[in-house]
């Protein structure tokens, strides 16, 4: 029996599962990891998105990570609660919260480094093959959001 070219590929064959369930599974990979330094993998993106520049807006955090700044803010109080990170008012701008690292935020940036290892223990690959491979799937990600607009999440 043919396929008609209107059927759906088969899942297996569609590239979009195939990102999403390696996705999921990097993410099973780091679990662990993350459960000892008592992180969540949002929680984690959005510490790595501190490390690389501290002490930016919630606004500016969640475009970085493509998300809502109201599905980032419960997120970013239970960070505090644990007191990684700290929140303020912007003086320049009351309606900008600024988000920065407290210094157990920034010490907990060595002690999760060991994550990159786990990924690269775990796929059996070269960090030269994983790294072609991210910026495939960079140059992909990027193509597309240009093609729909940006990074902007419709609200």
């Amino acid at each position: 029996m043919s396929r008609k070219t209107t059927d759906p590929l088969p899942l297996d064959d569609q590239l979009c599962y195939a990102i999403y369930s390696a996705g999921i599974a990097i993410q099973r990979v780091y679990k662990p990891l993350l459960d000892a330094l008592g992180l969540t993998y949002p929680q984690y993106l959005v510490l790595n998105v501190l490390w690389r520049e501290d002490g930016q807006t919630v606004g500016g955090i969640a475009e970085k990570l493509a998300l809502e700044s109201s599905t980032l803010t419960p997120l970013l109080k239970r960070l505090e609660a644990a007191g990684l990170v700290r929140r303020t008012r912007n003086p320049d701008n009351e309606r900008q919260v600024v988000v920065a690292l407290t210094d157990e935020g920034r010490a907990l940036r060595s002690r999760a480094g060991c994550l990159g290892d786990a990924l690269l223990s775990a796929s059996g690959q070269s960090p030269a093959d994983l790294g072609e491979l991210n910026q495939d799937v960079r140059a992909l990600r990027d193509a597309i959001y240009g093609h729909i607009g940006g990074w902007n999440v419709p609200a």
